[in-house]
């Protein structure tokens, strides 16, 4: 796996690990009482969406270096097709 790749992949499995933590933490909390439960037997879904809520604030936080850096890795690959385009709208000018 090229390094280009891997900071993504490394971000993405951040994210869910975040979100997985999230989840089991929720599905504790609302197990305990803590938090209120779904209507109507939506447990499930109740808890997924809490852990949405609560994971997406904290990965922008906790994750803000490797988000920067999977940035910085797509603006180059960006910038690079972007000059083949270049290049080869040139080259079919000249023909």
């Amino acid at each position: 796996m090229s390094a280009k790749m891997s900071a993504t992949v490394r971000y993405s499995a951040m994210r869910l690990g975040i979100f997985v933590g999230c989840f089991l933490v929720m599905w504790g909390l609302v197990y305990f009482g803590l938090v209120p439960a779904g209507a109507n037997n939506s447990n499930f879904f109740w808890v997924l969406l809490l852990a949405l809520v609560v994971s997406a604030p904290l990965s922008l936080v906790l994750l803000r270096k490797q988000r920067d850096e999977m940035s910085e890795q797509l603006v180059e690959k960006v910038d690079k097709v972007k000059e083949r385009f270049n290049a080869n709208r040139s080259q079919e000018d000249g023909a």
